[in-house]
């Protein structure tokens, strides 16, 4: 019989064993929004406005516009996958913030070769159909000040997570994110809590018994309804900025360390259950209006390429922004000179403020 790979894609992309799973929901951690991704997707402390929701739910609070609407989008994989977000933000009064992102990410006309070979053997091209793998979220933001915890901003999520590989099966989940920011004289400290419940993965599938005997007789795994649980992960994060030159230039820096909690991981720091990795981004912004960026992050362990030794891998990462009148532009290009083993890509976001009014 013959080996068909894209069975072998469905089965192994979502059969799926009713437990934690150690790289669950990754759609949700590729970042949002050009300015974030070109400081190598350090933003949870210096995250402001509509993109917020995002990164760090309680920057819902530094957003000094009534309105603010974000969108991106992104291509991976030399456009087989598309990424697209879009978030919008309301200030409802001078302590309190709401906002609400949804962003998909598919892999539109895969080819579904399952009734390519008929029972006796027979080869037939125009039987192959298509369909697609996607995956949806949204995330309803809050954000508020405690009047009694000076300095001090919290936000949360709460997410709705929608999956889909064709008709043969899907997913709903849901889960909490909370944030938290504090400043300290010059310096602005931040923790990302993200599914701090566990976020809970329900999968269904609908396979007839043809497509059941397809997939046995091919040696590809039959998937079966199951619950998949993201383990929750802190990010931690610190960020300063100075202003030089009679205040025309601005200099940023932010550090995150991303921990995560569910094995060991080939990062920088790990252990048995507790895993650590650093992120470091730059920003150098002139009169407020344009702005260079830098960051480093991925920072992983792989073997070479004779599987003899561990390397130290890093994505090196590098944007540009312009603030003109209520537009803000940016762009980013991650991955420079291909340093890691994820792809490069050029990525475009824009923001808009609607109803300007200075609040902080």
């Amino acid at each position: 019989m013959y080996k068909i790979p894209i069975l072998a894609f469905v089965t192994l992309t979502f059969g799926l064993t009713g437990q934690t799973r150690k790289y669950s929901n990754e759609f949700l951690n590729i970042g949002v929004g050009a300015r974030a991704l070109g400081m190598g997707n350090t933003n949870i402390a210096s995250v402001e406005g509509v993109n917020s929701g995002y990164w760090n739910p309680a920057g819902l609070l530094d957003q000094r516009n009534e309105i603010e609407v974000g969108l991106m989008h992104a291509e991976y994989f030399a456009g087989i996958a598309k990424y697209d977000y879009v978030g919008a933000s309301k200030r409802i009064d001078s302590n309190s913030v709401a906002g609400v992102s949804f962003l998909r990410f598919g892999i539109d006309n895969i080819p579904n070769t399952l009734d390519l070979i008929d029972a006796n053997g027979n080869i037939d091209y125009n039987k192959v159909s298509t369909f697609n793998a996607v995956d949806f979220a949204a995330l309803l933001s809050y954000a508020r000040h405690l009047p009694k915890l000076q300095g001090v901003e919290l936000g949360g999520n709460f997410k709705i997570i929608r999956r889909r590989i064709g008709s043969f099966g899907g997913a709903w989940g849901f889960g909490l994110d909370l944030g938290a920011k504090y400043d300290y004289k010059h310096w602005r400290l931040a923790a990302m809590a993200r599914d701090v419940t566990g976020t809970f993965n329900a999968w269904s599938f609908s396979l007839d018994q043809k497509q059941i005997a397809v997939l046995q007789q091919t040696g590809n795994k039959v998937p079966t309804n199951s619950l998949e649980v993201t383990v929750p992960k802190l990010i931690l994060g610190v960020a300063r900025t100075y202003n030089v030159w009679k205040d025309r230039i601005s200099i940023l820096g932010e550090l995150n360390l991303i921990n995560t909690f569910d094995g060991q991981r080939n990062t920088v720091v790990n252990g048995k259950i507790w895993s650590m990795e650093p992120a470091f981004g730059l920003e150098v912004g002139y009169k407020k209006f344009i702005f260079l960026r830098g960051g480093i992050g991925n920072i992983q362990k792989q073997l070479n390429d004779r599987a003899t030794y561990y390397i130290t891998t890093y994505q090196p990462n590098f944007g540009v922004g312009v603030k003109y009148k209520i537009f803000t532009i940016d762009y980013a290009l991650t991955d420079i000179g291909d340093r890691s083993i994820a792809l490069y890509s050029n990525i475009f976001s824009i923001k808009v403020d609607i109803n300007k009014k200075m609040y902080k």
